[in-house]
């Protein structure tokens, strides 16, 4: 029995391909970090999605295309918690094709240019999972991880099939021990919101908290197991105007328990909570109270 060798070369040409295919939509980024950063071209009229710690300074940002041009960029809007920037250049460009979902094994491309030239790295998508929550509250439609390598200026790169397709832009700012990619569909909602509103809007208690376990006859009468109790009380923020002070443990918002941290922040997630009353469930010294506060946004 013969065993069948991989067509190397074959596979080989056809990565140099996918590079090639996507090299026009990958521009340089220059928004005052020592080092440049990547841009993917988001659509034909001139829009450009990036890392928002790649342009930290909102003067000055400038965008190098494929060609060699560069030129003056605007900020249109950025959303922190996602690690997302979306700008603007006065130029018609190149967007990437979109490519199906991925699966887990699949052979893909970290694209990135940190220089005049594009430069990739190889690797696999290593996992993938359902939505998640940054630990700003940022909602991520699809988790979505690889091993590839992220050089220094790959930062707001492209993560590409082997047809030279988005599957993601890859970033270092979202998990500390993980390679995240944010999904096609987290861009381009991302994208429209900044577009539309310049930002995303979250909701905002002005607090600090970590998850405790409640005494278990005051879980009991609670029909809660824990919540979270408040070490910091930001002055003057929602929390503080409702009369929460630290040491109070958060119980629920609306019925809906907090046991953890990404509890808290999904309730708080959506624009919908902001500005609205909501109803918390507070222990304090023992004794359980409701108390009424408005959400505010995230600055």
């Amino acid at each position: 029995m013969t065993s069948k060798t991989p067509d190397l070369t074959s596979l080989s040409e056809s990565l140099a391909s996918a590079v090639s295919a996507a090299s026009p939509s990958l521009l340089r980024i220059e928004g005052g970090r020592r080092h440049g950063a990547t841009g993917i071209a988001w659509s034909t009229d001139g829009h450009v999605l990036t890392a928002s710690h790649a342009v930290e300074a909102e003067e000055a940002l400038q965008v190098t295309l494929s060609d060699g041009r560069t030129l003056e960029a605007k900020l249109v809007g950025r959303d922190p918690a996602l690690d997302l920037a979306l700008l603007k250049v006065d130029a018609p460009l190149t967007p990437l094709a979109h490519a199906p979902d991925a699966q887990v094994g699949q052979l893909v491309l970290a694209l990135g240019r940190p220089g005049r030239t594009v430069r990739a790295t190889l690797g696999i998508v290593s996992a993938q999972g359902e939505g998640w929550r940054t630990h700003a509250g940022g909602k991520v439609e699809r988790y979505l991880e690889t091993d590839a390598d992220r050089p220094p200026g790959f930062s707001g790169g492209a993560l590409v099939d082997t047809g030279g397709r988005l599957l993601g832009m890859t970033s270092a700012a979202l998990a500390r021990h993980a390679n995240v990619v944010l999904p096609v569909e987290t861009l381009a909602r991302v994208a429209e919101g900044l577009q539309r509103h310049g930002g995303v809007r979250r909701g905002y208690l002005g607090v600090g908290a970590y998850p405790v376990r409640l005494p278990p006859s005051v879980a009991k009468e609670l029909g809660r197991g824990g919540g979270l109790i408040l070490h910091s009380v930001e002055p003057g923020g929602p929390a503080d105007r409702a009369g929460l002070v630290q040491g109070d443990v958060l119980v629920s918002l609306d019925e809906q328990p907090l046991q953890d941290l990404p509890d808290l922040l999904g309730f708080l997630g959506g624009e919908e909570r902001v500005g609205a009353g909501v109803k918390a469930r507070v222990l304090r010294a023992g004794e359980a109270r409701e108390v009424a506060l408005s959400v505010g946004q995230r600055p």
